[in-house]
């Protein structure tokens, strides 16, 4: 879609990307931090719009409750790691209830085993990079998530694919922690990583919500 017709079709998607990308060439700059702050928040804040707008029903309402609190805790961790992390914690759940909800009804052996491959590996190496108990037992719901993102119908190139960005991201901010220097990735990576994760979610969740509005059985 050219960007004039995606401004006028989607604007709140344009929005996001504009918010996303700025936010990462301008987040080391000195300007005042309030306002970068609500730059990162406005990101996957209006990607929680953008979904809003574009869906009906309890998936489409649950899908920008969890984009809605990852925008908060996107702010909120810029002054609070412990809060941030909760509000990360809580939309975690959200989206996990949501993947829970549209499992798909066959699965392969290969895609379950890559499902537990994600649920066991994510806390594991989460603690190996970090070496904190507490780090490990947070990324458990992010396990979860991106193992039930995997197997639910959502397009696994868009919305299985994001969450394992999703849990790339948080493995450089846990790396931080940790005894291994992986400087400069996690300053390059985390963001483009974590935004790009919930880009393709977003638009991967909405793109089969609405098209069970036009087909019923079709699947993205």
């Amino acid at each position: 879609m050219p960007n004039r017709a995606l401004i006028e079709h989607r604007p709140w998607l344009a929005a996001s990307l504009v918010a996303g990308v700025g936010y990462y060439f301008l987040w080391n700059n000195p300007i005042a931090e309030a306002w970068l702050i609500l730059l990162k928040g406005a990101g996957v804040g209006f990607l929680a719009l953008y979904a809003m707008r574009r869906t009906r029903g309890l998936d489409g309402a649950i899908l920008s409750i969890a984009l809605a609190l990852s925008a908060a805790a996107d702010m909120v961790l810029e002054s609070n790691f412990e809060a941030g992390g909760g509000l990360f914690f809580a939309s975690q759940c959200v989206a996990l209830a949501l993947y829970a909800r549209n499992i798909r009804p066959q699965t392969s052996a290969s895609q379950k085993a890559c499902s537990a491959a994600l649920f066991i590996g994510t806390p594991l190496m989460a603690y190996l990079l970090s070496a904190r108990l507490d780090i490990a037992l947070y990324s458990m719901s992010l396990g979860a998530m991106a193992a039930f993102a995997w197997i639910s119908r959502f397009s696994r190139y868009r919305v299985g694919v994001g969450a394992v960005l999703f849990i790339i991201s948080d493995w450089l901010i846990f790396s931080r922690f940790g005894p291994l220097d992986l400087a400069p990735m996690p300053e390059i990576l985390i963001w483009p990583t974590y935004y790009a994760a919930q880009f393709m979610i977003a638009t991967g969740v909405v793109q089969t919500l609405r098209a069970d509005r036009e087909a019923p059985e079709a699947y993205a």
